[in-house]
């Protein structure tokens, strides 16, 4: 049932300990030293910790909490719990509730069981859990969750919310340096702020559980296209039916309570697809709820009898699930550096970081392309729903025009930029100043880039180390000139040589990088052609992206702003490409199994019934030609099957020669996936003529229209 009369104001945030209730239940002088670290990410002042410990358990048992957890987020698809107590002995047969400083601050989970890349071995299993006090502690199931950090015993960060806020920290460093000399005295800090659009999949419960390579894959490893599938464009924006719009109705509830500003829901392009978006809060933040947004999607679904999907490509030939990741810089005075004002082409900071964002994109694709590498994202990249795997950035057509216009040296065209839809009762509006470009992996919308490439189920924090990291880069470079070409008494800027200097190189750093520049159809095949003349790297899978990641230029800038030592970086491609190949291998086994006990009994049936209706014609001298021709058809396509499902073992039986990682992986990616492949087409085509009532599993039909 919808839940009605709720009051949103209120709800909002009662179980987050966020400002308002650290302000109620802290002294002043702990909230003061707190709020500083939190607003200014400056170093915890560890005397606080136990009136904080104090004040965040009473307020947690108050809510019916009796459990606390350090919650992480290792190098694994999912977030990390271990869930303690309050309860202390007292000495007499009784217990209190207690919560000190020193366990809130740290904890000690067993290091050598989650993804380590090497640095950790099995029998070296110490690792620390970090309190962040940058992202609000909350209540979920009468449990405590305190959002924290994991580093191994010798320091190296085996999570990624520590490289998050190490990025976090490089980017504002060097954008306070560049807003320093264009006067701002200000501002402390620049955040970049992330709202991540979140897609997914809902289905009855009742077909998921029938579907093996559902349940153990999250996709399906076979299936004929549906008859009706989105070729009609009628779920897009479409009417969202009752038993989605109650889940949908529970699902702002539950995260409106947990602090995510859960802003907007609507159906997607695929039947049983739907979207949500959130308002845009810091990257750190956006991660951490965004995590538990989609533990929230999954929990709430089954609660309604559905089951959420979040595969980047559950359904093969329909629309998949991404998870664009709107991307801006704000300061904590209030700007948003890359709003570009009424008029860009004389809004000269806008011009700066925008510049500064095209250097990054066009000087590190191959990054950007391996923070969305995973088996699931190879599925969707390149699809009719999803940009291709060539980066490119996505301008519009006023600030094509404002870059085309800083290389000539000419002057902007002025174009209308009211609407006027010709009906008296209908407003005029005003255009915004660039289209939007699905196609594009990198587009600005406005008043911030919105990068498509992320998957579904893929934790935005990836995407946004490589983002933060790479802008950080190239505002060094940019401060680093400016600073040495405008300086004249010690600190003081001579402002002529200032704006000279920073018009030069801005103009200059258009010109050396408009390539990456692209504002046209990405699907068109034209394209790849012409990102081949530009030089511009078309990294297709997994597997040719992640091995970046230890490119020179890679390791230096990540070393560089401390966002990654060189060994993390190691540790970080071992692990991608473990996790891409035992996707894979996971994948593959399911497969197997499923021809063995599921399609092959299935086929041998419908064969033997049409092998009965046969000599039943027969035998009362009826032609029986057509059951005859259908049989040799289904057998010979059934052989087929056994032969590809037998070759596919055979392949997996091979991998325990290989040597190193990357090898695993290529051979995963060229062998095994080909070979599930070639399996899927026969099985697929097998559906499309075996008799319905034969078929072991249900179809994409059944699926996809199960929630009604």
């Amino acid at each position: 049932m919808l839940n009605e009369n709720i009051d949103v104001s209120r709800l909002f945030g009662e179980d987050v300990f966020d400002e308002s209730t650290m302000r109620q239940r802290l002294p002043k002088e702990v909230f003061r030293k707190l709020k500083a670290t939190m607003n200014s990410n400056k170093e915890l002042d560890s005397s606080i910790a136990e009136s904080v410990a104090a004040a965040m358990k009473d307020w947690a048992v108050e809510k019916g909490a009796t459990h606390y957890t350090h919650w992480f987020q290792p190098m694994t698809n999912i977030t990390a719990e271990k869930h303690d107590s309050f309860i202390a002995p007292t000495g007499d047969g009784t217990v209190i509730m207690e919560f000190s400083g020193k366990e809130l601050v740290k904890g000690e989970p067993d290091a050598s069981s989650f993804p380590s890349g090497g640095i950790r071995a099995t029998f070296e299993a110490r690792g620390y859990t970090a309190w962040d006090p940058t992202s609000c502690a909350f209540i979920k199931d009468g449990t405590l969750y305190i959002p924290t950090a994991f580093c191994s015993y010798t320091g190296e960060a085996l999570d990624k919310k520590t490289p998050l806020l190490r990025s976090m920290d490089a980017l504002s460093e060097q954008a306070l340096r560049i807003l320093r000399l264009f006067g701002n005295t200000t501002a402390k800090r620049v955040v970049s702020t992330v709202g991540a659009e979140q897609e997914y999949f809902l289905i009855d419960k009742s077909v998921y559980e029938k579907r093996k390579d559902l349940v153990y894959t999250g996709r399906t490893l076979f299936g004929a296209p549906p008859l009706k599938g989105q070729e009609m464009d009628d779920h897009y924006f479409g009417a969202i039916n009752s038993r989605v719009h109650s889940y949908m109705r529970d699902l702002d509830n539950a995260l409106w309570k947990l602090g995510v500003m859960s802003k907007t829901e609507h159906n997607e392009v695929a039947p049983a697809q739907h979207e949500m978006a959130p308002i845009f809060s810091s990257a750190n933040a956006a991660a951490d709820q965004n995590q538990l947004t989609m533990e929230v999607m999954q929990k709430t679904a089954l609660r309604h009898g559905m089951v959420c999907l979040l595969h980047e490509k559950p359904f093969d030939g329909v629309n998949g699930s991404g998870k664009h990741d709107n991307w801006a810089l704000s300061t904590d005075d209030g700007q948003n550096l890359l709003n570009p004002g009424k008029s860009p082409m004389e809004n000269v900071q806008f011009l700066t970081f925008l510049a500064a964002v095209v250097k990054s994109v066009d000087e590190y694709p191959e990054l950007l392309r391996l923070s969305v590498a995973t088996a699931g994202n190879d599925h969707r990249l390149g699809g009719n729903e999803a940009p291709p795997a060539i980066i490119s950035v996505f301008l519009g057509e006023e600030l094509d025009a404002v870059v085309d216009a800083l290389i000539s040296g000419g002057t902007v065209p002025k174009k209308n930029s009211e609407f006027d839809l010709g009906v008296l009762a209908l407003p005029r509006f005003k255009k915004d100043s660039t289209d939007r470009n699905r196609t594009s992996p990198f587009a600005f919308t406005g008043n911030k880039f919105e990068f498509r490439s992320v998957g579904s189920s893929q934790n935005v924090a990836t995407a946004n180390i490589i983002l933060n990291t790479i802008v950080a880069e190239s505002l060094k470079q940019f401060a680093d000139e400016l600073e040495f070409a405008c300086a004249a008494d010690g600190e003081a800027v001579n402002r002529a040589a200032f704006e000279k200097a920073l018009h030069d190189l801005i103009v200059c750093t258009f010109k050396e990088h408009k390539r990456i520049i692209f504002n046209g159809n990405a699907y068109d095949e034209a394209w790849l052609e012409e990102a081949e003349r530009r030089g511009l790297p078309n990294l297709v899978s997994s597997v040719d992206a992640i091995p970046h990641f230890e490119d020179e230029k890679s390791i230096k800038v990540f070393t560089e702003h401390k966002v990654f030592s060189e060994r993390e970086i190691h540790a970080r491609t071992e692990i991608l490409l473990e996790n891409y190949y035992k996707t894979i291998n996971i994948e593959a086994h399911t497969a197997v199994d499923m021809v063995k006990h599921q399609y092959a009994p299935a086929v041998m049936a419908y064969v033997k019934f049409l092998c009965d209706a046969a000599l039943s014609k027969k035998t009362v001298a009826v032609d029986a030609s057509a059951e005859i021709e259908a049989a040799q058809n289904v057998t010979r396509l059934e052989n087929t099957m056994i032969s590809e499902c037998t070759e596919l073992e055979r392949l997996l039986s091979d991998t325990g020669a290989l040597s190193d990682t990357h090898e695993t992986a290529v051979y995963f990616h060229n062998k095994v996936l080909a070979k599930m492949n070639d399996l899927r087409a026969v099985v697929d085509e097998l559906e499309s003529i075996v008799g319905g009532e034969f078929w072991p599993v249900p179809t994409y039909g059944d699926i996809l229209f199960s929630v009604k």
